[in-house]
């Protein structure tokens, strides 16, 4: 049920581009699945616990179906280059494995766009996701 609560605030959160309360949202969702849901592995939670160190990232979380994969982190778009060397440096040399690491822009999902209404034109302006991958 929190998850379901934190989903529907985080999508609020961010259709005003309140990106702090969107990234404040990602880290409780992560410590839920990992501490209530025990989905979470050390590596994934080292990824999220070494995103969040960096300035610029407002918030990192497990994605997928749990037991490794990979986290998504909310980062300022001008800081992202240098998010991803430093967490991506601090797992190799913690764990021995490259992480494959990308970084996309925010996007309204899926919709249905009556009338443009759900147009949320600039909303990656400010922030970008940036996806760590693990292959284990």
């Amino acid at each position: 049920v929190s998850e379901d609560v934190r989903t529907q605030a985080a999508a609020k959160a961010a259709q005003v581009k309140d990106y702090e309360t969107v990234g404040r949202l990602m880290i409780e969702s992560h410590n839920s699945l990992r501490d209530d849901y025990e989905v979470s592995i050390p590596e994934i939670d080292f990824l999220v616990e070494q995103a969040c160190k960096q300035d610029g990232v407002f918030g990192s979380r497990i994605t997928g179906g749990g037991f490794g994969g990979c986290t998504v982190s909310l980062v300022e778009t001008g800081v992202v280059d240098q998010v991803i060397e430093r967490v991506s440096e601090a797992y190799e040399s913690e764990f021995g494995i490259k992480c494959t690491c990308f970084a996309t822009k925010l996007g309204s999902g899926a919709h249905v766009n009556w009338n443009n209404l759900a147009d949320h034109a600039g909303l990656n302006r400010r922030a970008m996701l940036v996806v760590f991958l693990l292959l284990l």
